[in-house]
């Protein structure tokens, strides 16, 4: 046996600088963004819950991303379907069920907004709005003001590929671009703008309008996390050495409805949908970490049963949590006001 055959071959996820641990602790958050939206999609089903907005099929991307973050410092701008990027930096499952049940003690916005609109100040979740893109000027503010700060830090924002024409984009983009900002763009394609198709929407390719403002553009396979993970940290350290933004377009598909209000099969094919499902990024994952040596199926039935438990404590949690008061209405309203009247 030669030197080189002695050594042992080093895992992908160790190339990326991710101990065993981390790696499981990915696949984890991973899963349990996905059996969260199962959850939650069979409560709207049920008539227990108004709406959902599903992320099934984009979670590896989203916990990959989430995982190259700092917790500490950073800010995150997500997009109403990036349920494993808030759970990989810090909110909890009973957070999201007090959000979509729309309880007082929802900390996104105490009941008032729609599912999806995540905020959370302790965790530098900037809340978002229904007028799609909005996010990506505001990721941009974030990032002009950690500069003329000093700090070190970085704003993460996504979208989805059918967002990417709004002016929003644009603008955020060019402004970026101009003042080397440290802010990372990342574009969550997932092939359909509610019901239009990508090539109804976009005639090129959304990576290349980077080079139109003057910074990288990376596309990477958003079912591979290793690689989004590695593209994203990446992205962080460019825009720590103050080399500015980088705009990533995560390659993914949506398995879901666009929401509860949407029959999908209207405008694609059951077959469509299962070819893609194929690829889905979690079973691979899973796959991968077995082969690595480092996870097995015992330990992946185990860990099925804990989530199973967190779920459905978050839901037991969320369904007896108490609704807002209606004149809570008046709260937040007049700046300095924590009751409800004027100050």
């Amino acid at each position: 046996m030669n030197e080189m055959e002695s050594k042992p071959r080093m895992s992908r996820h160790h190339e990326v600088g991710l101990t065993d641990d981390q790696a499981i602790d990915m696949y984890r958050t991973m899963l349990l963004a996905r059996r969260f939206d199962e959850r939650v999609l069979l409560l709207q089903r049920a008539g227990k819950i108004n709406f959902h907005v599903s992320g099934i099929g984009q979670e590896a991307a989203q916990v990959a991303a989430g995982f190259a973050l700092d917790r500490d410092v950073d800010y995150y701008l997500p997009y109403y379907r990036d349920y494993g990027l808030v759970l990989s930096v810090g909110m909890t499952v009973r957070e999201l069920m007090l959000s979509v049940f729309a309880k007082a003690e929802d900390p996104n916005s105490g009941g008032r907004q729609m599912p999806g609109h995540f905020g959370h100040k302790r965790l530098r979740i900037v809340t978002g709005s229904s007028p799609v893109t909005t996010q990506v000027p505001h990721a941009v503010g974030i990032a002009l003001a950690a500069k003329m700060k000093g700090e070190k830090l970085v704003s993460f924002v996504t979208f989805g590929e059918g967002s990417s024409n709004q002016g929003d984009f644009h603008e955020g983009c060019n402004f970026a671009g101009v003042h080397k900002l440290p802010v990372i763009i990342m574009c969550e394609n997932n092939q359909y703008a509610i019901s239009v198709p990508i090539h109804k929407q976009i005639g090129g390719r959304i990576v290349d309008r980077a080079a139109g403002y003057g910074f990288p553009g990376v596309r990477v396979d958003g079912n591979d996390p290793l690689e989004v993970y590695q593209v994203v940290k990446d992205a962080r350290e460019r825009a720590l050495k103050g080399e500015g933004p980088t705009l990533i377009e995560a390659m993914m598909y949506r398995l879901s409805p666009h929401s509860t209000s949407d029959n999908d099969l209207a405008y694609r094919t059951k077959e469509e949908v299962e070819e893609n499902r194929a690829k889905d990024g979690i079973p691979k994952y899973k796959q991968y970490l077995i082969d690595a040596g480092i996870w097995s199926e015992e330990q992946d039935m185990q860990l099925n049963a804990e989530l199973r438990a967190i779920i459905d404590d978050a839901t037991n949690y969320g369904d007896k949590a108490p609704f807002p008061t209606p004149e809570s209405t008046l709260l937040h309203v007049y700046d300095g006001d924590s009751e409800g009247g004027r100050a």
